[in-house]
C-alpha cells in the first residue's frame, strides 16, 4: 500500500507558483587598463597617491603635470586644478581619457604617449613593461 501511495505521488503533475519577479544580475565591469595602471603607478610613484615632483610639478599616482590638466580641461570642459590630481579617482579619470583614445590593445603606445614624446619614452616603456611582467 505504501508503495502504491508513493508511486501515485510521483505521477501527480507538480507546478511551482508562477513568479513574475525579474532577476537582475550585476555584471562586473571590464577594466582593460588595470594592469597598465598598476605598472604605471609602480614606475611613476611607487603607488603613492600623494607623490609630488617639484621639478616637473608632477602630481599624484599618475604624476600628472599642469600642461596635461590644461589640455584635459580644454578638451572636456572640466575645471580640474593640479591639486585635484592627488585624488586618485580624479587622476584616473584623466589618465583613462587619454588611454581610451588609443585603446587597451596597445599598452606600449598608451604608456609612451602618457610619458610624453621622443626617444626617452622607450626607456619609460621598458620600465613599465618590466612591471607588467612581460617576458622579452
Amino acid at each position: 500500500m505504501k508503495l502504491l501511495l508513493i508511486g501515485m505521488l510521483f505521477t501527480l503533475p507538480l507546478k511551482a507558483p508562477h513568479d513574475t519577479r525579474e532577476i537582475l544580475i550585476k555584471q562586473e565591469s571590464i577594466q582593460p587598463f588595470t594592469p597598465l595602471i598598476r605598472a604605471i603607478g609602480a614606475v611613476e610613484c611607487s603607488f603613492d597617491t600623494l607623490a609630488y615632483n617639484p621639478v616637473e610639478k608632477a602630481t599624484g599616482y599618475f604624476q600628472i603635470r599642469p600642461i596635461r590638466i590644461e589640455d584635459y580641461n580644454k578638451r572636456t570642459g572640466s575645471d580640474y586644478v593640479l591639486p585635484d590630481m592627488f585624488d586618485y579617482n580624479k587622476a584616473e579619470i584623466v589618465f583613462l581619457y587619454y588611454a581610451s583614445k588609443i585603446g587597451p590593445y596597445n599598452f606600449e603606445k598608451v604608456a609612451r604617449n602618457w610619458n610624453g614624446s621622443g626617444p626617452k619614452t622607450i626607456d619609460y616603456w621598458n620600465k613599465v613593461e618590466n612591471k607588467l611582467g612581460y617576458i622579452k
